[in-house]
Parts: C-alpha cells; sequence; structure tokens
C-alpha cells in the first residue's frame, strides 16, 4: 500500500477535462489561409533534401546509411591527367543521383553522413505529385532546391570557437621553429667532410 498516494475523488478526472474544454472553447480560433497565405516556417525545418552536384564524390556513404533505401546512385571513372604525376589519376564522375521522396522517412542521415557537405535541408515542401512515380527526383531537380537552401546560422560569440579558429590561434602564438642541429656522422671531422 505504500506505492498509492492520495486518492482522486470520483468524477475529478471529469471535471479536469471539461474544463480544458471550457477553455478551449472560449479561445478565438484563427485559421491560416494557406494556399494564398505562405506559413511561417520554423528554423531549419525539413522540407526536402537539395543536392549541390559539384561537391559530390560518389562516396555511396548516403546510398549505405539510408535505412529506406531510396537514393540511387550511378558513376563512372574519369582520368584525369595531372602534370608532373607519373601516371593519370582516376576521379568518380555523378551520372544518377535519385532520391525517391515516396520512400524517404526525412531521417536526414544522409544530409549528416555526407563529408563533403553535397546534401542539405531545404525548407520547401510544397512538391506534392499526383502520381507516386512522379517523387522520384533526379539531380537536376534536387539541386533546384539549393536555391532555398538558408545560410548557416552564424557562430555564437558567446561559444567555443571552432576547430579551425583555435589550431591557427595556436599556431600563430608559438613563434616560428628553429632547424634542429645536426649530429655530426660517425668518422666526421668536425667542420669537415667524413674521410
Amino acid at each position: 500500500m505504500g506505492g498509492m498516494s492520495e486518492r482522486s475523488t470520483p468524477g475529478e478526472g471529469l471535471v479536469k477535462g471539461l474544463a480544458v474544454t471550457l477553455k478551449t472553447m472560449t479561445r478565438r480560433s484563427t485559421t491560416q489561409q494557406y494556399p494564398d497565405v505562405a506559413p511561417e516556417l520554423p528554423p531549419r525545418s525539413r522540407g526536402v533534401i537539395a543536392l549541390l552536384a559539384e561537391n559530390c564524390t560518389v562516396c555511396m556513404l548516403c546510398a549505405r546509411e539510408c535505412p529506406d533505401w531510396c537514393i540511387y546512385i550511378d558513376s563512372h571513372k574519369e582520368e584525369v591527367v595531372v602534370p608532373g604525376a607519373a601516371r593519370p589519376r582516376q576521379r568518380n564522375v555523378l551520372d544518377r543521383f535519385d532520391i525517391d521522396f515516396s520512400l524517404c522517412m526525412y531521417c536526414g542521415i544522409c544530409v549528416e553522413v555526407c563529408p563533403f557537405d553535397a546534401l542539405y535541408w531545404s525548407p520547401e515542401f510544397e512538391y506534392a505529385e499526383y502520381d507516386i512515380k512522379d517523387l522520384l527526383h533526379d539531380k537536376d531537380h534536387l539541386g533546384e532546391w539549393m536555391a532555398t537552401v538558408p545560410p548557416p546560422p552564424a557562430h555564437d560569440p558567446h561559444g567555443d570557437p571552432s576547430k579551425e579558429e583555435t589550431t591557427a590561434a595556436r599556431k600563430a602564438a608559438t613563434p616560428a621553429a628553429r632547424p634542429a642541429p645536426t649530429r655530426p656522422q660517425p668518422g666526421a671531422e668536425p667542420g669537415g667532410t667524413p674521410s
């Protein structure tokens, strides 16, 4: 019996529920005129995923980490001749980058794991289609949404400095390193060449 606290009187729950209902009934309702008036979206709202194709290196991390497997990527290799290199190098060229938004659950894992900042959240949310097959968006369509991606928030002046700022400050604070003194090699005479 130690687990029971105060006992409630019969009908107390009904009275509390009616109080909430009366309080809600006395408030004036506001209707948002959505198609005519654009809604005020909260900052950093998730609408659709935008692609910056020139940053994509076809590392496939986004497609591998996607729990819904809704990202489809195809690429081919091109040879790049580097002056002074012994042989030409190869690089991946993005041919296809599609996201099937009928499968996407908007978890944002693809945006988080992208090491080259090729995927971004856009607040654009008006992309409904009449046919579910039209929710498969290609890289050109995903690239059009880059114009709607908001700029990153400004750095908090009271927050911790970024890693790059602390590294630059540390390098600037340390004096230039002197070359280490060289030790004479065995069998060498001081100030001369080895015999």
